[in-house]
Parts: structure tokens; C-alpha cells; sequence
């Protein structure tokens, strides 16, 4: 292994932790902008520094576990959360050169699978809390997380078959004359639900609904290890916003700027709008968020399947 390659693996999570971190901030300082009301604004200007004071509280807090917990499951769930989500960027193509893994051929599908892994994080913190209010935010989760990556993985049939790869810096490539957000804007409006779903946002945050649960299944949870699911969150609205990016706007491509900065803009521009969506919309009960994904996001994927597989195979005849 090259010193390069070496030093790629370390500062990357680190850039990705650091700017989840600040993306809390950025939450705050959006959300106090579109609810017309002050966000913090009392440490550093513009209260920039206020990610810094709430690190600093957390790494101070007593880390506390309950004695009725099951200990090993109990530690090991916000470290599986943190490790799943990380792993998701190694394959992320930010320019044209490969992901941190490499050019993987199977890219996509490492990237779903990962995400998969991650239900695991919830639901073992929810059951191992041995708390009737984290046993159902961890009972939610499952459901939720593994229901919504049925409809997620069908949204993506529509991009592979367009592109003919699993290779994400393929899928990019593939997006040089027309990006796939036009031609796959149904899969794209079913990713953009399943994404907001698996990473368990407003309105789609049930698991952790604070008026019936608590916090849900991280409800016996306090220190670094809540700190850990705080930032895995964080991370993971960044993941969708640059899976977005790769699969639907493009990649890195764009007339004039650097590659990387095109899509940093375009990443940035959809984690502002999953900010959006927590500033304006309320909760669904459960029952509609579950009834949303089987009755309406689960047609409309399997018809973009089919429509996509009709419109290729009608191209290829002619």
C-alpha cells in the first residue's frame, strides 16, 4: 500500500466526520432561517462555534451504561452505525479518479449493502436498552429501514439498466450528454423517500419520534455513544445527497468549475433540502409512512422498472 493511498484511508473519515459536525451547525442556522426565528448565535460569530461547545459537552458527559442492559450489544450498536455509513463513502467517485476502494465493479451494490448492514445499528441498540421505548423505536427502525431499501434498490434497476454497470464511476460516465435525474425522474422521486426513510429524517424520523418515544431506540444512551449515532446521522444525509449526485445530477461533471467542486455544490444543494423538508413538513403516523412505501413508492418502482426495460428494448430494435 502506497503512502498516498494510506494517508487517502485516514483523512477521509476524518473529512467526513468533521463535516457531518458542521453540518449540524448548518442545520441550525438554516432551519432558523426558513422557521423565522434566531438559530445559535452566541458562541463565535454567527455561532459557528457552536458544533465545537456541543463535541466538547459530549466527550465530557458521563459515559453512563444501565445496569439492565445488555453491555457488549449495548457499546457495540453506535460503532456499528458509525462503521457502516463510513464505509459507504470508500466507493463515492468525488472526481473521475476512483473511490477510496477503488473502482470497484460492483460499487452500487456495495454502497446498498452497507446501508443495509446499517438497520443492525438500531435495531441491537433498541432491544439491548432493555427499554420498552427503545425496543419500539428499534422495532420501528427495522421495519422501516428494511421495508425502504426494497423500494430504494428497485429506484436503482432504472440507473443500472440505463447505464449498464454497477460501477458507479460507469453511471457517471454514462450521464455525459443527459443526466439520469430526467429520464429516471420517477426512480429518482422513490430514492429521495427511501433515502430520507433509511436515515430516519423528518418527517420520516419515527423510530426516534420524541412525542411518543422518547428518543427512541437511543433513549439509554448518553456520552460518545449517542454522540456516535448523532454524527452517523449527520454522515448519512451526506451518503444520500452524494449518492444523489452520482446517480441522478451527473457526478462531479459541470461546464468551467473543478470537477470536485461540482460536486460539492451539488451535494450541498440536496442536504439543503433534506434541511427543507425538517424546517416544513410534519410526522406521519406510522401506519402512513408504512402505507406510503407498500402501496404507493412500491408500484411506482416496479413500473419505472418496467418502463425503463420496454423504452431499451424498443431503442435496441430500431
Amino acid at each position: 500500500m502506497t503512502y498516498t493511498a494510506l494517508t487517502t484511508i485516514i483523512f477521509t473519515p476524518l473529512v467526513i466526520l468533521g463535516l457531518a459536525t458542521v453540518l449540524t451547525w448548518i442545520e441550525r442556522r438554516l432551519l432558523g432561517l426558513w422557521q423565522d426565528r434566531h438559530g445559535p448565535n452566541r458562541v463565535g460569530p454567527g455561532g459557528m462555534f457552536q458544533a465545537v461547545a456541543d463535541g466538547t459537552k459530549i466527550l465530557f458527559k458521563q459515559d453512563w451504561i444501565p445496569p439492565f442492559a445488555d453491555r457488549g450489544v449495548f457499546v457495540a450498536a453506535p460503532a456499528i452505525g458509525m462503521m457502516t455509513v463510513l464505509l459507504s463513502f470508500a466507493v463515492i467517485p468525488v472526481t473521475m479518479g476512483a473511490g477510496i476502494a477503488g473502482n470497484m465493479n460492483v460499487g452500487l451494490l456495495f454502497v446498498v449493502g452497507m446501508m443495509g448492514l446499517g438497520v443492525y445499528a438500531v435495531v441491537l441498540a433498541g432491544w439491548s436498552s432493555n427499554s420498552k421505548y427503545a425496543l419500539l423505536g428499534g422495532m420501528r427502525a427495522a421495519a422501516q429501514m428494511i421495508s425502504y431499501e426494497v423500494f430504494m434498490g428497485l429506484s436503482l434497476l432504472g440507473v443500472v439498466m440505463m447505464a449498464g454497470s454497477f460501477n458507479l464511476h460507469d453511471i457517471v460516465a454514462a450521464q455525459t450528454g443527459l443526466w439520469f435525474i430526467i429520464p429516471q425522474c420517477l426512480g429518482f422521486g422513490v430514492f429521495m423517500l427511501a433515502g430520507i426513510a433509511e436515515t430516519h429524517r423528518l418527517p420520516f424520523d419515527l423510530p426516534e419520534g420524541e412525542n411518543e418515544l422518547g428518543a427512541g431506540f437511543h433513549t439509554e444512551y448518553s456520552g460518545m455513544k449517542f454522540g456516535m449515532f448523532f454524527i452517523a446521522e449527520y454522515a448519512g444525509i451526506v451518503l444520500v445527497a452524494s449518492l444523489v449526485t452520482t446517480l441522478y445530477l451527473g457526478g462531479w461533471r459541470g461546464p468551467w468549475l473543478p470537477a470536485g467542486v461540482w460536486f460539492a455544490l451539488k451535494t450541498g444543494g440536496m442536504v439543503g433540502f433534506f434541511i427543507l423538508l425538517r424546517a416544513g413538513l410534519p410526522r406521519p403516523r406510522y401506519d402512513q409512512l408504512m402505507a406510503l412505501g407498500w402501496k404507493v413508492l412500491l408500484p411506482l418502482s416496479l413500473f419505472n422498472v418496467m418502463a425503463t426495460g420496454t423504452i431499451l428494448m424498443l431503442r435496441a430494435s430500431l
